[in-house]
């Protein structure tokens, strides 16, 4: 009491208290130090020597049966092929020599049982192994089996009881080593104790002296600050005790002052959002609303004004016949400006309410053969291509779920666009395909055309967006938006390949039918096992001689290919 009078503060006596316990705490840490690294020795010598030691031995035991098995299979075969264990059993014994020779460097008794076996090992190779091996070669397996005797026997007996013993050696020196784990183990353990009675006597005596001075203060603010952390933002903090807490009490009121006013600008903000949130619905209903009226708006305008073209075209047409030649050279050139003029216009319209039309009128999506699809195309398309001398090929196509018009429409645009665009001089070529990846038709168009930059390989895709002049390539640049949007509709995307070389070739998505998707995975599963069955002999499969090929093998490039030849 009078040292605490005299000035014994709280932290004079919280460094003492440390002091004397920091004393104590390294005297025994400094004897644990040496008594674990003494265990960790004893420890590694158990885990990493005697352990392995043990394994090793079995192994050594398991290499000189390989080998005696080998020797004995080869007498009884003559089968060349049959001493591949033996040599491979020599050479596990003398890595295994090698590494127990290591492991055993302290352990003169294991270092003696090994040299043990390893001449009684060499003894039998040398009277026994190697003859046995040299005289099946020369005269047959008779004569290697006559040399296997009950004495030869006996003397690889004499092996395995040698390899008793080196494993009988092993597990005493494992013994003298656990034995020391536990001794150590046992006097760190003590030192442990009395170092956990040193940190709770020293911990009891600290808190004893810190619970009037600190604990309480600090519970008192604490329980403040949890009532304002349940919400009451209002409510002052007051601290009391050392003052530190006092000054920590002010320092948590400003900050709790600070987060009253966050919150505030928060809920305004938040606020603000909802109106803007709600002002961003408003606009995306109004947009959707907007885009269906421009949607109908395209449908209805391309549709009524197809009765007053055709009556300027029907006209236009008619001049064109009953006063061709009657009035001057630029008034017949006028007639047919105006006349291509129209026609341009309605196929434009035409093509316009077409685009329109997509994913607006739906007969609702069924099961869709491409095959009877590409068969529909190959007709619609036959005229264009003989005027160009087109081939027109494709391979076996898949079934899928969509709407046959749009289908027949994308592929009928993709095979006309391919005849369009030929090279002069060269008989253009189509061929059309599809594969299976990733749950999806990957379907490609290829031809043998002008080709695409690749700088413009998404611009192709875009409405009205055409790469040459119309004098060059007729059309209204609308081929290709319509594939696209057609693509779309079904959950696909498309692309130009710009790695496929000569030509150009289109390849579009579309989702596969889940039978086919199942039936692609139980051919991939079918081919792993196929590839992982084991082989006979000769090299085939096992139950593979004269089996039947499998249904569809040799569809690949053959079978279900069909060819549309015109001119």
């Amino acid at each position: 009491m009078k040292a605490y009078q005299q000035g014994w503060t709280l932290r004079r006596r919280v460094v003492a208290l440390l002091g004397v316990v920091l004393v104590l705490l390294l005297g025994l840490a400094a004897a644990e130090a040496t008594v674990a690294a003494k265990n960790r020795q004893n420890i590694d010598a158990v885990l990493l020597r005697t352990g392995p030691l043990r394994v090793q031995a079995q192994e050594l035991m398991s290499a000189l049966l390989d080998q005696e098995t080998a020797v004995r299979g080869y007498a009884v075969n003559g089968d060349r092929s049959d001493l591949a264990p033996y040599q491979e059993g020599l050479r596990r014994e003398q890595g295994l020599v090698a590494s127990i020779r290591g492991l055993s460097a302290d352990y003169p008794g294991v270092r003696r049982e090994l040299a043990v076996i390893e001449g009684q090992a060499e003894q039998w190779r040398t009277q026994v192994a190697e003859p046995v091996i040299a005289t099946t070669e020369r005269g047959g397996p008779a004569a290697g089996r006559a040399l296997i005797t009950d004495q030869t026997r006996r003397q690889f007996d004499g092996i395995r009881a040698s390899v008793t013993t080196l494993q009988d050696e092993i597990l005493a020196v494992r013994k003298q080593t656990a034995d020391r784990v536990n001794a150590t183990s046992n006097a760190l353990v003590v030192l442990l104790v009395v170092a956990a009675l040193v940190v709770a006597v020293a911990g009891a005596v600290m808190l004893l002296s810190l619970d009037r001075i600190l604990v309480r203060p600090l519970a008192a603010l604490v329980g403040q600050v949890r009532e304002v952390a349940d919400g009451d933002y209002q409510h002052r903090i007051a601290g009391s005790g050392p003052p530190e807490f006092r000054q920590l009490a002010d320092d948590i009121d400003q900050m709790r002052q600070k987060i009253a006013q966050d919150l505030d600008e928060v809920r305004q903000a938040r606020e603000r959002i909802e109106w803007v949130n709600d002002q961003l619905q408003k606009q995306a209903e109004e947009l959707t609303r907007s885009n269906r009226d421009l949607e109908q708006f395209a449908y209805v305008a391309s549709h009524d004004l197809q009765e007053p073209l055709r009556k300027v075209a029907s006209f236009c047409q008619l001049l064109q016949r009953r006063y061709a030649g009657q009035l001057d050279e630029r008034a017949d050139q006028y007639i047919a400006f105006a006349v291509d003029g129209a026609q341009r216009m309605q196929r434009l319209i035409n093509d316009l309410l077409a685009f329109s039309r997509i994913g607006r009128l739906t007969t609702g999506f069924t099961e869709v053969d491409l095959n009877k699809v590409m068969g529909d195309v190959a007709g619609q398309t036959e005229a264009a291509r003989q005027y160009a001398d087109a081939e027109l090929t494709w391979d076996r196509m898949p079934t899928i779920s969509g709407e046959e018009p749009l289908l027949t429409n994308l592929l009928a645009n993709l095979v006309s666009n391919s005849v369009k665009f030929r090279r002069p001089d060269v008989p253009p070529k189509v061929h059309v395909s599809a594969r299976l990846v990733d749950g999806e038709w990957e379907i490609s168009c290829r031809d043998n055309g002008i080709g695409i930059e690749p700088e413009f390989a998404d611009k192709i895709f875009v409405i009205f967006q055409r790469l040459h002049s119309k004098d060059a390539y007729p059309g209204t640049g609308i081929g290709l938006a319509i594939v696209k949007k057609i693509v779309e509709y079904h959950g696909g995307r498309v692309w130009v390949d710009t790695d496929a070389g000569e030509g150009t070739t289109i390849r579009f998505t579309l989702p596969a039918l889940a039978a086919d998707i199942e039936a692609a995975k139980a051919a991939d599963e079918a081919e792993s096992a196929e590839s992982a069955e084991p082989v006979d002999a000769e090299g085939q499969p096992d139950g593979a001689a004269g089996a039947e090929p499998p249904a569809g093998a040799d569809r690949q490039d053959t079978n279900g290919d069909m060819k549309e030849t015109v001119g």
